[in-house]
């Protein structure tokens, strides 16, 4: 799982949002107005935001992928923290199919197909453009659909330079944009949460596929409420496209079903 944002960095980003009211002051761009107050740092706002999901526990993610290699889409329910579930609706190269997480054990069954079965630490196998190599990497997709975006939005905040394109129009809110990039060497180069040959796969793949720096934009609105992640990856077969988007789940949603 991702690293739970610390309560001390958290604590002093929730501090500094405190002096601050309204969505205007975090949408604002990264230079101040004489006069007025200074814009929140995009850093402390994604943090905050990827701590307010966190603590909700559950979320809805509808997720679009689009690139070299068609466009796939997932959409339904995340659980994480002691529960660790997910249900999810999957189309992709396979078709149209159910992905579950329930203890870790990751299962993909797709119409009128054989279960596809993997572990938490090697969900990329299951993905139809896996490759060789340990737990079978294929760019990220299946990891990133039984994630908690509170996490990946975390390491976002800590592992890239963000900078803020001011307020848009999402959801029917005005929600605050920031955007940035990193090497791949410094994202995934000193990764504590995978193993050395988990890292030395993943950094093969991105090299082997010329991909130097990923880019990443988030939205955050009214409420710290993390709304959209995008991951943009470009290399030598052209430019893949990882939308995000997180909403509330309602009472029904609380726990995805274990099963397909």
């Amino acid at each position: 799982m991702p690293p739970v944002p610390r309560p001390t960095v958290l604590a002093a980003a929730a501090l500094l949002l405190a002096t601050t009211t309204g969505c205007s002051l975090l949408a604002a761009p990264t230079t101040a107005t004489p006069g007025e107050p200074a814009p929140v740092p995009p850093r402390q706002v994604v943090l905050t935001a990827a701590q307010t999901l966190d603590d909700a526990g559950s979320a809805r993610i509808d997720v679009l992928q689009e690139g070299p290699g068609g466009r796939r889409t997932a959409s339904g329910t995340l659980v994480w923290g002691a529960a660790d579930e997910a249900a999810l609706t999957v189309t992709d190269e396979l078709g149209s199919g159910r992905l579950t997480l329930k203890d870790g054990a990751l299962d993909l069954v797709y119409q009128g197909g054989a279960t596809k079965h993997a572990e938490r630490s090697t969900a990329e196998s299951a993905d139809p453009a896996a490759g060789a190599g340990p737990g079978g990497f294929a760019g990220g997709w299946t990891t990133a659909l039984i994630s908690s975006p509170g996490g990946r939005a975390y390491d976002v905040a800590q592992g890239v330079k963000l900078g803020s394109l001011g307020g848009e129009q999402l959801a029917g809110v005005t929600a605050a944009h920031y955007q940035g990039s990193a090497p791949v060497d410094e994202l995934f180069g000193k990764d504590g949460e995978l193993s050395a040959q988990q890292r030395a796969s993943t950094l093969d793949w991105y090299r082997r596929h010329g991909v130097t720096a990923i880019g990443y934009d988030v939205w955050v609105g009214p409420g710290m409420r993390l709304l959209r992640l995008r991951e943009t990856v470009r290399g030598s077969a052209g430019t893949t496209v990882t939308t995000t988007d997180v909403s509330a789940p309602g009472a029904a949603d609380a726990t995805p079903a274990a099963g397909g």
